[in-house]
This record gives structure tokens, sequence and C-alpha cells, in this order.
């Protein structure tokens, strides 16, 4: 039953973990906006999107690396991130930085946009599952 439950949220929960992402890169961008020699970054989501589906967010451990035994172990767990690229600008700066606001601006814009709906929708989809499960 619980993986009925997963599989039956597991499209929008990854489209909100990659559209969360992708608002963190886009943010940096914009902070970076003043920053010389800085690259913007971004990825394609739908690509993202379809190897998450495909091969899900694969967990690799990580382990720390000591310079003696007597050092505490430490270990985490990191998920694959989406191969971010580099943006090509419209229009070139004196100062090397590739941050166009109005390009920036508008990603974060829809890319704030489509994160809500997909709250929206998440959100119908547990009242339904909730209210199958309560008949």
């Amino acid at each position: 039953m619980v993986d009925k439950l997963d599989a039956a949220l597991r499209f929008q929960q990854e489209a909100l973990n990659l559209r969360a992402r992708r608002q963190e890169v886009l943010s940096s961008n914009i902070a970076h906006a003043d920053t010389p020699n800085y690259k913007a970054r971004d990825f394609d989501f739908s690509s993202s999107l379809a190897q998450a589906m495909e091969h899900g967010r694969q967990a690799q451990s990580v382990t720390m690396a000591t310079t003696s035994s007597r050092h505490i172990q430490g270990e985490a767990m990191a998920t694959s991130e989406p191969d971010l690229m580099y943006r090509v600008p419209t229009q070139s700066s004196i100062d090397g930085n590739t941050v166009e606001m109005d390009v920036e601006r508008v990603n974060f814009t829809d890319n704030a946009v489509h994160y809500e709906s997909g709250l929206t929708v998440i959100g119908a989809q547990i009242k339904s599952l909730l209210s199958a499960v309560q008949q």
C-alpha cells in the first residue's frame, strides 16, 4: 500500500525537489549580478525530471578523509544533483559577468509559479487519497 502511495506522489515530489533546487540556482545568479567574471548557471528542468523519474535520486555514501586513526569517522549521504550548465548571454558585459537580470527575473518568477502550482496539485492529490481512504 505504501508503494502505491509513493508512486502516486512521486512525480510531484521529484518536480518540487527540482523546482526548489532551480530556485536556489537562479537566486544565486541574481545575488551575483554585480560580481565580476561570475558565470550564470542553470539546468534543463525537463531532462533532469525525466532522469529523476527514470533512475530516482541516487544517494551515495560519502566518507570523510582522516589523517589519524583516532579521528571520528564522518559519513553523509549525497544525492545526485542536476548537471549545472553555464548560461550563454545575449549581450556580453565588460566585467565578464554573464548574469542578465531580465532573464533571471523571468526564469525566477516562472519557476516560482510552477512551484506553487506543484504544491497545489500535490495538495489536491493528498486530499483525494485521504478521502478515498476515509470512505
